[in-house]
């Protein structure tokens, strides 16, 4: 344990701590993804490892990225703050336009590109998280100057509700609404961290549940969907919203503690559609057990406390709020994800960071973290632990 301790306590730890729990995420990500993916993928094109070569070609693109993005000046990432609104307006208006966007599962929220497709919106919540995190260091820095003058929590909430509402109106358009509740809980955590009193945080919280019970009452399909959450084994939705939620109970309820082996998952063979995207964590239960989903929970309670870590260590507010709220990102999508898997939480269309099949969203992740270890790589403390530890790995 002291061990343990003295390592956490250095200032390099969230640093390793976040490189090699992402790296361990995405490696089993992409064992999982062929795995899961195995079936649906010979069904399509004849062979098992079509899906599986898409993930590998994007994770080798997300890695170039994170190396290009992690290297950056953050000049250019507050420049690029400034302008992430318009940009990701623009970006969710292509799915939009006819011969470019492409319908999936009711949401139009996808660009075709030739045998691929691009969802913007992943996008947008890293833009989003930039837009605020400058907004609320531009806020901060009124109320430095003006030290006389009392400021209303509703003037701080009035730097970043256009921004918010603008791209939450803009993912809505596409009917995605496990974007947009993603979204509306990365604004509200932000607004939250800054400090804003609880009672007008509540406020905020009320109106955003009433948002969302409002786009879920305007979609039979929705409805059927959180009906499903309280009884999905009941036989007149077993077969229609209930099907996904129930074998993926059934999926993770089979993989007892050890699993029934990798490769081994009978849930793929056609009753989980999304094995390999929304429901791969059900995959990870089924086949590795308790185990594998207990570790899988850990490497990313890892990674967050790492992010959580840096964003509280580092001194300038830009990049304060902006790696609190990659961190904010990353709890939030998880914790919808493993709760819809698991049953407790409408199928809403999330993907598991880092593991689950997709392009945008494991590039968009991975994005979010090359930001943070842009933060960490800029710390004087950081800088000299890890020269020190690569000078004693030369030496011996």
């Amino acid at each position: 344990m002291r061990r343990y301790a003295h390592f956490l306590a250095r200032p390099s730890a969230p640093y390793l701590i976040i490189l090699s729990s992402t790296t361990l995420l995405s490696g089993l990500g992409l064992v999982m993804v062929l795995s899961s993916s195995s079936v649906k993928s010979f069904e399509q094109t004849g062979s098992s490892y079509s899906i599986f070569l898409k993930q590998l070609l994007f994770l080798g693109i997300a890695l170039g990225l994170t190396y290009i993005a992690s290297q950056m000046k953050m000049e250019i990432w507050e420049k690029l703050a400034k302008i992430s609104i318009p940009l990701a307006v623009f970006g969710l208006i292509l799915p939009q336009l006819p011969f470019i966007g492409r319908e999936i599962n009711g949401n139009k929220s996808w660009i075709g590109l030739g045998p691929f497709t691009l969802q913007p919106a992943e996008f947008a919540k890293l833009s989003l998280i930039l837009f605020c995190a400058a907004q609320l260091r531009k806020f901060e820095d009124r109320v430095s100057k003006n030290p006389d003058k009392e400021f209303s929590p509703w003037q701080l909430v009035s730097y970043i509700a256009p921004g918010a509402i603008l791209l939450l109106a803009m993912i809505m358009l596409g009917k995605d609404l496990g974007t947009a509740i993603i979204v509306m809980s990365i604004a509200g955590a932000m607004i939250f961290l800054s400090g804003t009193p609880m009672r007008h945080f509540l406020i905020l919280a009320g109106l955003g549940l009433i948002g969302v019970a409002g786009f879920i009452v305007t979609q039979p399909n929705r409805v059927h969907r959180f009906q499903a959450v309280l009884h999905p084994f009941d036989p007149q939705v077993y077969k229609f919203a209930g099907w996904q939620t129930a074998h993926s109970v059934m999926g993770l309820a089979s993989g007892g503690f050890f699993g029934v082996g990798l490769g081994a998952s009978r849930q793929k063979w056609g009753n989980l559609s999304e094995a390999n995207t929304d429901f791969i964590f059900s995959v990870i239960g089924e086949e590795l057990g308790l185990i594998g989903t207990l570790a899988v929970l850990i490497l990313f309670a890892a990674l967050i406390y790492g992010v959580f870590r840096t964003a509280l260590h580092t001194k300038d507010l830009f990049q304060k709020y902006a790696c609190a709220g990659v961190g904010a990102w990353l709890l939030f999508q998880i914790t919808i994800n493993v709760a819809s898997a698991i049953g407790i939480f409408p199928v809403v269309g999330v993907t598991l960071p880092f593991i689950s099949y997709g392009g945008s969203s494991l590039i968009a992740n991975f994005l979010g973290i090359a930001f943070v270890l842009n933060v960490l790589r800029r710390d004087p403390e950081v800088k000299a632990s890890i020269a020190t530890r690569k000078e004693a790995r030369n030496a011996s």
